[in-house]
């Protein structure tokens, strides 16, 4: 069997170990004896040459256990379990309340848990340890875990380890791999002729085939076989490729794209959708209020209109919210709540003009960030109004929407909305379950008569975040708004 082609580095790394055939070699005595300043040098040609038989690798793993950010601050200022516990013991009356008031919100309900696991318990609302010493004992072994780190997993208490573990932001593990590489006899008894370094020929050129220089050339072999690297290129951005999709879509359906203001008057966002002026979304926990402008003018006769349909109804037939409209009320400029309130504007403009709209635009909403939701996303609208409009439509474009976003199975069912009479919400099949998506019903007459509209509107509106979740499988609607590149070049082409 012909012996293989080595590349240089391995032919240098072979001679090197030629000349002390028993000795066991560690990456630093090799660098230093092979003149290599480049780790990945000698690991690349150890393993060309152990796959070759010439050496053998021999691989120690150490996994070493390290304080991480919280760990860091438990070994400085003790921790959480401990400080509670020292609190307990000087506190005059140790309550559940003056607990609270003494500790952050994010400590004092964690920290109630990991006492009772170790036998501190709630007794008629004061905190009571059945056995102090034990409690004493626990808690003085976890510290001197913390501030024995860092050290390897074989040094540490197994059990102490996996509590640890599963508390979060206190430990890390990381692993190191050291190698020493060893010759074989293949390898002890290559002749030193086949260890000469030559230049190896990478790429045939004309240069070289006009001359004679390729017969006596020697030329770097390549596999064939292996996977080769894939290319980075630019892409979209998952959501901005959702949003193009949906566009798409309703565009194949016949509607019309509307794009408008962020900045609106409470008028038009709520009290045009006949949401009373005393709703809770009113309040500043839901909406953001501007400052700037703080008032915007609207015409004496919509807001007239606007006050009749809520204190009695108008000519509608409706009974109204009753109580007295406010016109300053309706005037606070605010961040949009929902793209409808641009829809309906359209609307107020072309009263008499059949229409098919839709917009896939931002929002704002005063939320606490978390898993499922965000201050600022993107909501899905849609418009139909024309004559004959009614419900079984509603249901049927909904239904072919989702479907061309290949989600078929779609149920509706009722729900309720101020501005919607009947009201729906949509729920599509997912992974076995029915996940709810967004609302959709036909504007009351409270919203379309103030305007001029006579005839049905059908609505519907969908946050997009939800409905990226679903498409690219996300039980966290944070990650599609991290600079998270390897994850972003992961996705799907939507």
């Amino acid at each position: 069997m012909e012996a293989p082609i080595l590349l240089n580095p391995e032919r240098r790394m072979l001679s090197v170990m030629q000349q002390q055939p028993s000795m066991e070699w560690s990456l630093e005595s090799l660098l230093s004896a092979c003149n290599w300043t480049d780790q990945a040098v000698a690991v690349g040609a150890g393993h060309g040459l152990t796959n070759h038989g010439y050496v053998t690798t021999t691989e120690d793993v150490t996994r070493s256990v390290n304080l991480a950010k919280e760990g860091i601050k438990a070994s400085d200022n003790g921790l959480l379990e401990m400080r509670l516990w020292n609190w307990i013991k000087a506190a005059d009356k140790a309550t559940m309340a003056n607990l609270q008031a003494s500790f952050e919100r994010h400590e004092a309900g964690p920290g109630v848990g990991l006492l009772k696991r170790i036998g501190v318990h709630l007794v008629d609302g004061i905190f009571l340890a059945d056995n102090p010493e034990q409690v004493e004992g626990i808690i003085q072994q976890r510290t001197a875990f913390i501030e024995s780190l860092p050290r390897t997993t074989e040094e540490l208490s197994s059990e102490l380890l996996d509590h640890f573990k599963s508390r979060r932001g206190l430990i890390e593990i990381s692993e190191s791999t050291t190698r020493t590489w060893s010759i074989t006899e293949a390898g002890s008894a290559l002749g030193q002729d086949q260890l000469i370094e030559k230049q190896a020929i990478a790429e045939i050129t004309a240069e070289l085939l006009q001359s004679d220089a390729w017969k006596d050339a020697e030329f770097r072999a390549f596999d064939v076989t292996l996977e080769s690297a894939t290319p980075r290129t630019g892409r979209s951005h998952p959501m901005q490729a959702l949003i193009e999709r949906v566009r798409a879509i309703f565009l194949e359906m016949g509607f019309s794209e509307l794009v408008d203001d962020y900045v609106q008057t409470a008028g038009w966002n709520m009290d045009a959708l006949f949401i009373p002026q005393d709703h809770p979304a009113r309040e500043m926990q839901d909406t953001f209020y501007l400052d700037s402008p703080a008032s915007i003018p609207l015409p004496e006769d919509l807001v007239k209109a606007w006050g009749d349909i809520h204190e009695h109804g108008g000519e509608t037939g409706s009974v109204g919210w009753g109580g007295a409209f406010s016109k300053s009320t309706s005037e606070k400029g605010l961040l949009r709540t929902h793209t409808t309130v641009n829809t309906i504007q359209y609307l107020a403009q072309n009263p008499n003009e059949a229409c098919r709209v839709f917009s896939v635009d931002r929002v704002f909403r005063k939320e606490a960030i978390d898993r499922t939701h965000l201050p600022e996303f993107h909501q899905i609208e849609g418009i139909i109004m024309e004559e004959g409009a009614n419900l079984q439509m509603l249901v049927t474009t909904l239904k072919t929407f989702y479907a061309k976003m290949g989600y078929p199975e779609v149920r509706v069912r009722p729900a309720y909305f101020p501005y919607t009479e009947p009201s729906l919400e949509i729920e599509v099949k997912w992974r076995g379950k029915w996940l709810e998506l967004g609302g959709a019903g036909i504007f009351r007459p409270e919203v379309t008569e103030p305007l001029g509209i006579s005839t049905p509107v059908l609505a519907w509106g969908m946050g997009l975040e939800r409905l990226a979740m679903l498409v690219l499988g996300l039980d966290d609607i944070r990650q599609l708004y991290i600079s998270d590149l390897e994850w972003l070049r992961n996705q799907p082409i939507l």
